[in-house]
């Protein structure tokens, strides 16, 4: 053993900390309950439910958690639940948190449990798919919430799983996600000390995991640009004002927000248009044209750059040329802000993680350019929050060459989940192995 990690564990013992379980015992636990953890898993994804449609997920959660002696809360934001387990001995309060939400994708993978389900999505029916691994949260933070109720004579404080519906963005004219339960009193009753979550990813081989200081995922924001210009004959175009032309120079001028308005000396920023709808015939220069898009930024200062600079660039192009826009930057509701991992709590949660896994499994993640609506849990309790990512693939494959989360081919090799419930466990009950002083 390290000596700083001896003296870190004398110093533990002498401010009035208990030692958590051994890796060897939480892991002995974990493997006790990884059947029913891959039952549970295997039950979600071949029952995969849409946002804020996640009845039958929300039910299956809290019966398990009143089985396990929680004080169980459900409806919230339309379907989240939540759970309260107490030690009985004042301590530290931890929050961890678990998404449900599936995705309107139809799965290709061939398994015996492979999902079959539809649903309805922006008016269309549509395959319904666990394409980016919520089924395997809920199961995992089901097996911890078994193995804290297991093990609360191990640990003071108290403890607060979330189960949050629609992690991947409400359907259109709904609200949900993190922001509504804070919003109908999540942390209420429960002001946590310290929240926690993760994320199996296919960027990551089973076994791994990954955790860095300070910004982890980046924010997003979607944006919305109409130009309106005035209609004329294809063939007369001098008579109208083209809002096509216009918008496609508003498209090129928003490439130099990142390459020429934001410092990228400090951190990555992203402007992307994703959608270019304008006109119905080709002789007719249209009235209007619309732009839809995303921008993306691991600090704060630069995404209100960002945005700002876009509206800026997007007025004036189009008064150059006569032209105005309705803009919507950003679209609200539907941002979220840049998830930070807090430094110092991450550092202690590292530790956590290679005690259990063994350090060669713990490495420094990348910055991901995917956002979460996790941090706004974070803000809303005032609390350091840690986020890490749970290798998806299987070893051997090249992470490079495996399908990504949200493709109808996403896999999760299962040994993830006995990975991703012994780091989450061990990091809980670490952290709730401190008396209050």
């Amino acid at each position: 053993m390290r000596l700083g990690l001896v003296i870190g564990a004398l110093s533990l013992t002498m401010s009035g900390v208990q030692a958590a379980p051994p890796p060897d015992r939480t892991s002995a636990e974990v493997q006790r309950l990884l059947p029913q953890i891959t039952a549970w898993r295997r039950d979600f994804h071949q029952h995969p439910e849409l946002s804020n449609r996640e009845v039958r997920t929300a039910k299956i959660v809290a019966d398990e958690l009143r089985k396990l002696g929680y004080e169980v809360r459900s409806g919230i934001a339309h379907t989240g639940v939540t759970g309260v387990l107490r030690s009985g001995r004042p301590g530290p309060r931890l929050a961890i948190r678990a998404d449900m939400d599936a995705l309107p994708v139809t799965e290709e993978v061939d398994l015996p449990f492979a999902s079959r389900a539809r649903g309805e999505y922006l008016g269309r029916e549509v395959g319904v798919m666990h394409a980016c691994g919520h089924d395997t949260h809920t199961a995992m933070t089901l097996g911890v919430a078994a193995a804290l109720a297991a093990a609360r004579a191990d640990w003071f404080g108290e403890v607060m799983l979330i189960f949050q519906p629609a992690e991947e963005g409400a359907p259109p004219g709904e609200a949900g996600g993190a922001p509504l339960m804070v919003e109908e009193g999540l942390f209420e009753h429960f002001r946590p000390d310290a929240i926690f979550g993760m994320h199996v990813v296919s960027t990551l081989n089973a076994g791994t995991v990954a955790l860095r200081e300070g910004p982890m995922m980046a924010s997003s924001d979607t944006f919305r640009i109409t130009v309106r210009g005035r209609q004329s004959h294809g063939a007369t175009p001098w008579k109208g004002i083209d809002p096509i032309v216009i918008g496609a120079q508003i498209v090129n001028a928003a490439q130099t927000i990142v390459s020429r308005q934001l410092d990228i000396n400090a951190e990555p920023a992203v402007v992307t248009f994703g959608i270019f709808n304008g006109g119905q015939r080709f002789n007719i220069v249209p009235d209007s044209a619309e732009l839809h898009g995303t921008v993306r930024a691991f600090d704060e200062t630069m995404r209100e750059q960002a945005l700002s600079s876009l509206r800026r660039l997007a007025e004036h192009t189009a008064a150059a040329s006569g032209a105005t826009i309705e803009a919507e930057i950003p679209v609200v509701p539907g941002s979220n802000p840049v998830n930070v991992n807090d430094p110092a709590l991450t550092r202690r949660v590292r530790v956590s993680l290679e005690r259990a896994l063994g350090a060669e499994q713990v490495i420094e993640a990348r910055r991901w350019t995917a956002s979460e609506d996790f941090p706004h849990l974070a803000i809303a309790a005032a609390a350091p929050s840690v986020y890490f990512n749970v290798g998806a693939t299987p070893p051997g494959q090249d992470p490079a060459t495996a399908p990504s989360n949200h493709s109808p081919r996403f896999f999760v090799d299962e040994a993830a989940l006995r990975t991703g419930t012994r780091a989450m466990l061990q990091a809980s009950l670490d952290y709730l192995s401190a008396a209050q002083p």
